[in-house]
This record gives structure tokens, sequence and C-alpha cells, in this order.
């Protein structure tokens, strides 16, 4: 999957997305980059509107059976260590 075909995909999920709580989605990583190959995951940057709970690990399942790829999903709140924060943030493409 190419990143153009990729951010299609996030983007009609989008609304969906917004219903469960997640807002301001953003990709990064290997996708974000345009470096994916066959085995890259997609990595996901998303605030939520609400609190989510366990139901965040269960929407990241949902996301990896939705597009067909494994999906990371991380909160900005839980970028902690610094050196991969600027990298994600560096490599961020708004969804």
């Amino acid at each position: 999957m190419t990143r153009a075909e990729l951010l299609e995909k996030l983007r009609e999920l989008k609304p969906w997305l917004e219903e469960q709580g997640i807002v301001n989605l953003r990709l990064f990583g290997s996708y974000a980059r345009d470096e994916a190959g066959p085995d890259s995951d997609v990595d996901l940057l998303v605030d939520l509107s609400q609190p989510l709970g366990l139901r965040f690990y269960s929407l990241a399942e949902e996301l990896t059976d939705k597009v067909g790829k494994d999906v990371d999903l991380l909160t900005s709140k839980g970028l902690r260590n610094p050196h991969v924060r600027a990298s994600a943030l560096r490599d961020c493409v708004e969804v």
C-alpha cells in the first residue's frame, strides 16, 4: 500500500474515528516519510475528545482490520520519550 492509498483510507475512516472519540489524526513513521515496506506498520498519532479507557486498545485492533495493516495508535500525551516525540512530530502528516 502506498502512502497516498493509506491516507485515502484513513480519510474515509475519519468520520467513524471522530464518532469513537479520536480527533486530530496524524500519520507518522515510515508511511509518513513515504519509506514504508511490505512489513511496515501504520503509526498514528491522535488526540482524544473524551477518555476512552480500554476502548482505545480495541480501536487500534479495529483500525488494523479496516486498514489491512498493523496499526500502532498513540496519543500525543503518550509520546513521553523526547527523541521519539521529536521524530514523530517532524514526520507527521495531517489526515
